[in-house]
Protein backbone atom coordinates (compact mmCIF):
# COMPACT_ATOMS: atom_id res chain seq x y z
CA UNK A 1 0.00 0.00 0.00
CA UNK A 2 2.43 2.08 0.96
CA UNK A 3 4.59 1.70 -2.20
CA UNK A 4 1.30 2.81 -4.84
CA UNK A 5 0.79 5.58 -2.57
CA UNK A 6 3.46 6.82 -3.04
CA UNK A 7 4.48 5.46 -6.75
CA UNK A 8 2.87 9.09 -7.60
CA UNK A 9 3.93 12.93 -8.17
CA UNK A 10 4.15 14.37 -5.23
CA UNK A 11 1.80 17.16 -6.13
CA UNK A 12 -1.08 14.64 -6.26
CA UNK A 13 0.35 13.05 -3.09
CA UNK A 14 0.56 16.05 -1.37
CA UNK A 15 -2.77 17.03 -0.58
CA UNK A 16 -3.47 13.45 0.69
CA UNK A 17 -1.16 13.08 3.29
CA UNK A 18 -3.10 15.54 5.01
CA UNK A 19 -5.02 14.25 7.80
CA UNK A 20 -2.83 11.12 7.89
CA UNK A 21 -1.16 10.40 11.20
CA UNK A 22 2.87 9.94 11.07
CA UNK A 23 5.14 8.36 14.04
CA UNK A 24 8.63 7.64 14.62
CA UNK A 25 9.38 5.61 17.31
CA UNK A 26 5.39 6.20 18.40
CA UNK A 27 6.45 9.50 18.42
CA UNK A 28 4.34 12.10 16.39
CA UNK A 29 0.84 13.09 15.42
CA UNK A 30 -1.39 14.11 12.47
CA UNK A 31 0.15 15.55 9.24
CA UNK A 32 -1.25 18.71 9.15
CA UNK A 33 0.86 20.87 6.23
CA UNK A 34 2.71 19.47 3.33
CA UNK A 35 4.71 20.79 0.46
CA UNK A 36 5.56 19.06 -2.95
CA UNK A 37 8.52 19.51 -5.11
CA UNK A 38 8.89 18.00 -8.48
CA UNK A 39 12.20 17.04 -10.25
CA UNK A 40 11.13 20.13 -13.12
CA UNK A 41 11.03 22.54 -10.09
CA UNK A 42 14.01 24.81 -9.42
CA UNK A 43 13.49 24.63 -5.88
CA UNK A 44 13.39 20.92 -5.72
CA UNK A 45 16.83 19.41 -4.73
CA UNK A 46 16.07 17.09 -7.51
CA UNK A 47 16.39 19.40 -10.07
CA UNK A 48 19.96 19.91 -11.01
CA UNK A 49 20.28 15.80 -10.96
CA UNK A 50 21.68 13.12 -8.77
CA UNK A 51 24.33 13.71 -6.27
CA UNK A 52 25.42 12.22 -3.00
CA UNK A 53 22.73 14.91 -0.77
CA UNK A 54 19.87 13.91 -2.72
CA UNK A 55 20.33 10.45 -3.95
CA UNK A 56 17.24 9.42 -1.84
CA UNK A 57 14.91 11.10 -3.82
CA UNK A 58 16.03 9.36 -6.63
CA UNK A 59 14.98 6.10 -4.63
CA UNK A 60 12.55 3.98 -4.15
CA UNK A 61 8.65 5.79 -3.60
CA UNK A 62 7.60 5.48 -0.44
CA UNK A 63 10.80 6.17 1.38
CA UNK A 64 12.40 8.76 2.89
CA UNK A 65 14.57 11.79 2.41
CA UNK A 66 16.45 13.62 4.94
CA UNK A 67 18.40 17.04 4.47
CA UNK A 68 20.03 19.55 6.65
CA UNK A 69 18.69 23.13 5.79
CA UNK A 70 21.19 26.00 6.15
CA UNK A 71 23.28 23.82 8.27
CA UNK A 72 21.06 23.61 11.06
CA UNK A 73 17.74 21.90 10.83
CA UNK A 74 17.06 18.23 9.39
CA UNK A 75 13.98 18.06 7.38
CA UNK A 76 12.01 15.22 6.40
CA UNK A 77 10.40 14.66 2.92
CA UNK A 78 8.83 11.46 1.36
CA UNK A 79 10.04 10.40 -1.56
CA UNK A 80 7.12 9.65 -4.30
CA UNK A 81 7.47 9.06 -8.20
CA UNK A 82 10.20 10.61 -10.80
CA UNK A 83 12.71 12.19 -8.25
CA UNK A 84 9.41 14.45 -6.68
CA UNK A 85 9.06 14.52 -2.74
CA UNK A 86 6.69 15.62 -0.16
CA UNK A 87 8.21 18.20 2.79
CA UNK A 88 6.40 17.74 5.89
CA UNK A 89 6.23 21.55 7.16
CA UNK A 90 4.44 20.53 10.35
CA UNK A 91 2.01 17.67 12.34
CA UNK A 92 -0.21 18.21 15.18
CA UNK A 93 1.16 16.18 18.17
CA UNK A 94 -0.67 13.87 19.71
CA UNK A 95 2.04 11.02 20.48
CA UNK A 96 4.49 11.09 22.70
CA UNK A 97 4.50 14.77 23.88
CA UNK A 98 6.70 14.40 26.86
CA UNK A 99 9.45 12.98 24.55
CA UNK A 100 9.14 15.96 21.61
CA UNK A 101 8.59 18.28 24.56
CA UNK A 102 12.34 17.37 25.78
CA UNK A 103 13.64 16.99 22.38
CA UNK A 104 12.78 21.01 21.60
CA UNK A 105 13.03 22.37 25.08
CA UNK A 106 9.38 23.29 25.48
CA UNK A 107 5.99 22.14 26.55
CA UNK A 108 3.83 25.01 24.33
CA UNK A 109 2.02 22.23 21.47
CA UNK A 110 2.15 25.02 18.80
CA UNK A 111 5.87 25.05 19.08
CA UNK A 112 6.86 21.08 18.89
CA UNK A 113 5.99 20.52 15.34
CA UNK A 114 5.27 23.55 13.30
CA UNK A 115 7.88 23.93 10.95
CA UNK A 116 10.20 21.38 9.14
CA UNK A 117 12.91 21.97 11.82
CA UNK A 118 11.00 21.49 14.85
CA UNK A 119 9.19 18.80 13.11
CA UNK A 120 12.17 16.71 12.99
CA UNK A 121 14.09 17.54 16.06
CA UNK A 122 10.50 16.32 17.80
CA UNK A 123 10.46 13.26 16.40
CA UNK A 124 14.01 12.34 16.59
CA UNK A 125 14.62 12.45 12.74
CA UNK A 126 18.35 12.85 11.85
CA UNK A 127 20.71 11.54 8.63
CA UNK A 128 20.13 7.76 9.83
CA UNK A 129 16.69 8.19 8.71
CA UNK A 130 17.32 8.82 4.96
CA UNK A 131 16.57 6.70 2.45
CA UNK A 132 14.32 4.19 4.98
CA UNK A 133 10.87 2.85 4.16
CA UNK A 134 8.04 4.89 4.97
CA UNK A 135 6.24 1.66 5.62
CA UNK A 136 8.46 -0.11 8.44
CA UNK A 137 9.90 0.61 11.41
CA UNK A 138 10.78 3.30 12.92
CA UNK A 139 8.09 4.60 11.09
CA UNK A 140 4.10 4.62 11.51
CA UNK A 141 1.85 6.39 8.62
CA UNK A 142 -1.69 5.57 8.38
CA UNK A 143 -3.65 7.09 6.47
CA UNK A 144 -7.26 9.22 7.17
CA UNK A 145 -9.11 11.57 5.60
CA UNK A 146 -8.45 14.90 6.31
CA UNK A 147 -11.37 17.73 6.37
CA UNK A 148 -10.88 20.36 4.50
CA UNK A 149 -7.75 21.11 2.44
CA UNK A 150 -6.66 24.84 1.89
CA UNK A 151 -3.96 25.59 -0.48
CA UNK A 152 -1.20 28.60 -1.38
CA UNK A 153 2.27 29.09 -2.36
CA UNK A 154 5.13 27.92 -0.85
CA UNK A 155 7.37 29.40 2.02
CA UNK A 156 10.60 29.86 2.99
CA UNK A 157 12.32 28.98 -0.76
CA UNK A 158 13.35 32.08 -3.29
CA UNK A 159 13.10 29.98 -6.37
CA UNK A 160 9.42 29.03 -8.15
CA UNK A 161 7.69 30.04 -4.77
CA UNK A 162 4.76 31.05 -6.44
CA UNK A 163 3.94 27.46 -7.22
CA UNK A 164 0.72 26.75 -5.21
CA UNK A 165 1.55 23.62 -3.47
CA UNK A 166 1.91 23.97 -0.33
CA UNK A 167 -1.67 21.89 1.45
CA UNK A 168 -2.65 22.92 4.80
CA UNK A 169 -5.32 21.32 7.11
CA UNK A 170 -7.62 24.28 7.86
CA UNK A 171 -8.11 25.65 10.82
CA UNK A 172 -5.36 23.66 12.34
CA UNK A 173 -3.12 24.98 15.32
CA UNK A 174 0.00 23.63 14.57
CA UNK A 175 0.46 25.00 11.09
CA UNK A 176 4.18 26.92 10.69
CA UNK A 177 2.57 29.83 9.02
CA UNK A 178 -1.48 30.73 8.30
CA UNK A 179 -2.68 30.46 4.99
CA UNK A 180 -3.78 33.85 3.07
CA UNK A 181 -7.66 33.85 3.08
CA UNK A 182 -8.79 33.55 -0.57
CA UNK A 183 -9.03 36.72 -2.21
CA UNK A 184 -7.63 38.75 0.46
CA UNK A 185 -3.88 39.59 1.45
CA UNK A 186 -4.52 38.35 5.06
CA UNK A 187 -4.34 35.42 6.86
Amino acid sequence: MIDEFFNRNAVVVAPELIGASFLVDGVGGTIVETEAYTADDPASHSFNGKTERNRAMFGTPGTAYIYRSYGIHWCLNFVCSDASAVLLRALEPTDGLEIMAARRGTTIPKLLCSGPGRLAQALGIDKGHDGLGLGQPPFRLQFRPAAQIVTGPRIGISKAAEQPWRFGLAGAASLSRPFKAPGSGRP
